[in-house]
């Protein structure tokens, strides 16, 4: 399995510090707010990583980190006048609730940023006791960025370069403009916890540093995230990190691309931003899902009206293979050679866009089989459902996914279905093409079999 490394702008063989054992971390969410379709897009690459890891056999310990102690956090429990835990919690249950919605498991962790201060205090210590940072006695404490050796290894970015755009804020005491806070020193009103420096709450950087060596220890196999996250936030993990454990952070560091909307990048300030609840309001769960797989996970994704129905009509392709067929006890095809098609595309660096084509390629041949044998279509049914699983699609059932999105009463179609089985046994036709034209016009359309009629919604 090969897996394309950030730190080393290559792919590479990927091999577990322990023989059988992955341990992952992710940076989540700062919870102010609801998650937009950006953070969904970072979440369901992670999700369908950590499902394929399992899929291989490994033992995977998964630990997503919650932000729950930001200025965000602050300001907006100012302005929707409640408490910070209350504001957390409530953005939290509805994290929670829309990503299950999109069909991604929880974190084995989601350890959160404020029961972990004491450890961050440590770690801050540390550094100040290694001369990596110092508190200049206005209650701040910042990282010194040029002492340690290797910062913008992950960026790419040259301190020099850096430098130019740096500046010092008037409130600040730092020695050099590249310098970045670890510790703020409480201002009225805000919450605090006591420190050595005084009373204060952690920078943002210091939080993924030491929830990832509390979790999985001081070296790791994978840490994932955004694109948007690989600077500064990642690069100061680094530093902070690997100053403070003399040791190697992370073997591999992996990023999603961004979401953008009708190829224009996502921005509040652009009137382009969307909820993942806005968007689920609009398309089925799993179509959306199914959206967010369909690109590479390091490829940018382009939103649109277009990609959404794209997806729709894509997957009601995989659940009409589906549709009429008793799986239970039946087990997948075995020596097909879709599984091992599938399983060397996703060991090429996750690439679902090729996996999803094998499914395809394993749809047309279920296809083939069932039109001259059922029973034999069986096992690759069961096949197309197990590869499914592992992208975290094809789960549901068939008849139901085919028939949702539509507006119109079930009980309404099924009467209007028994009409035109009436009209056909009158062998009164031109009324059968009138009912199957009205349902057309209002996106059903009919299939007629052996065993009656069946219909669906178009996408």
């Amino acid at each position: 399995m090969q897996i394309y490394n950030s730190l080393t702008r290559k792919k590479e063989p990927f091999q577990p510090i322990d023989e059988n054992h992955v341990r992952m971390y992710v940076c989540g969410m700062t919870v102010y707010d609801f998650c937009h379709i950006g953070h969904a897009r970072t979440v369901t690459a992670f999700d369908v990583v950590a499902r394929y890891l399992r899929a291989k056999g490994y033992n995977l310990t998964y630990v997503r980190n919650v932000t729950d102690i930001d200025d965000k956090i602050i300001k907006r429990a100012i302005e929707s006048n409640e408490t910070i835990d209350v504001l957390t919690d409530r953005m939290i249950a509805a994290m929670r609730e829309d990503f299950a919605r999109l069909g991604n498991l929880p974190p084995d962790q989601e350890p959160r940023a404020t029961e972990h201060v004491q450890g961050m205090i440590e770690m801050i210590s540390g550094l100040i006791e290694k001369g990596f940072a110092y508190a200049p006695g206005n209650g701040d404490v910042y990282y010194r960025v040029r002492k340690f050796e290797g910062y913008g290894k992950l960026s790419g970015k040259v301190l020099e370069e850096l430098e130019a755009g740096a500046r010092i804020d008037v409130e600040e005491s730092k020695e050099d403009p590249m310098d970045f806070v670890l510790w703020k020193g409480a201002k009225e009103g805000e919450p605090f916890w006591a420190s050595p420096w005084g009373n204060g709450r952690p920078g943002w950087h210091i939080e993924c540093s030491v929830m990832g060596k509390c979790c999985l220890g001081d070296t790791f196999d994978i840490h994932g995230g955004g694109s948007d996250l690989k600077f500064p936030h990642h690069e100061n993990e680094i530093a902070q990190s690997e100053a403070h454990n003399d040791a190697t952070f992370v073997n591999t560091w992996m990023h999603s691309g961004a979401i953008r909307i009708d190829n224009v990048k996502m921005s509040k300030s652009l009137g382009n931003f969307f909820t993942i609840r806005e968007v689920l309001e609009q398309f089925p769960d799993e179509v959306v899902r199914y959206f967010l797989i369909s690109s590479h996970y390091r490829s940018p994704v382009n939103y649109s009206q277009e990609s959404l129905k794209e997806a729709a009509v894509r997957l009601e392709r995989l659940y009409t293979a589906l549709k009429g067929l008793e799986l239970n006890g039946v087990e997948a095809a075995a020596e097909s050679g879709f599984e091992q098609r599938f399983f060397a595309a996703m060991d090429d660096d996750f690439n679902t866009p090729v996996a999803l084509a094998v499914l395809f390629d394993l749809v047309r041949e279920l296809n083939r089989v069932r039109a001259e044998d059922e029973q034999q279509a069986l096992p690759l049914a069961a096949l197309l459902v197990k590869l499914g699983g592992i992208l975290g699609i094809v789960q549901g059932d068939a008849e139901a996914f085919l028939k949702s999105g539509s507006d119109l009463d079930e009980a309404w179609i099924e009467t209007m279905i028994q009409k035109r089985a009436d009209a056909k046994k009158a062998r009164d036709f031109a009324e059968c093409d009138r009912i199957r034209d009205e349902l057309a016009a209002q996106g059903i359309s009919l299939q007629d079999g052996p065993q009656g009629t069946t219909w669906r919604v178009d996408r």
